[in-house]
């Protein structure tokens, strides 16, 4: 068990070295977040496929990077995530990635809010992100405020 880590580490040292990139379906799910927490959106379309869809509470549905956005600033100044957690199931070429954490920001009248439970779920094939499906209680929060 040991060596097969060992070996593990060493292939993807190895990849890396001669400028391969061996990314997990997590890692992919990671980075794409990241672009779109920095609004990167140039960097965070190069991980989605051309069919990509994401779909919020409420059955909010994009295609678009710019129009996430758009629909953003229609109900928070700011918004952040902090992961908890990425679990990834593997079914032949397709992967699914849940990833759980908190939603913290501010809202449009300048309440600070944080604590608000996600769960995102990804399907990745080939690499891309194939859709997005948002599950969070921020609804609940805003009308709230």
């Amino acid at each position: 068990m040991m060596n097969d880590a060992k070996n593990s580490k060493n292939a993807r040292a190895s990849a890396e070295s001669d400028g391969l990139q061996t990314q997990t379906p997590a890692d992919v799910v990671r980075a794409f977040l990241d672009a779109m927490q920095s609004r990167d959106l140039g960097a965070a379309r190069g991980f989605l496929s051309p069919q990509f869809v994401m779909t919020f509470p409420g059955n909010a549905r994009f295609t678009e990077l710019e129009e996430l956005v758009a629909w953003g600033k229609k109900r928070y100044r700011t918004i952040g995530k902090t992961y908890d957690r990425f679990d990834t199931t593997q079914d032949g070429e397709e992967a699914i990635v849940y990833c759980f954490g908190t939603l913290h920001g501010t809202a449009l009248d300048g309440t600070e809010f944080n604590d608000i439970s996600f769960i995102d779920r990804f399907t990745i094939r080939d690499g891309k992100v194939q859709d997005q499906q948002v599950w969070n209680d921020m609804g609940e929060v805003l009308r709230s405020v």
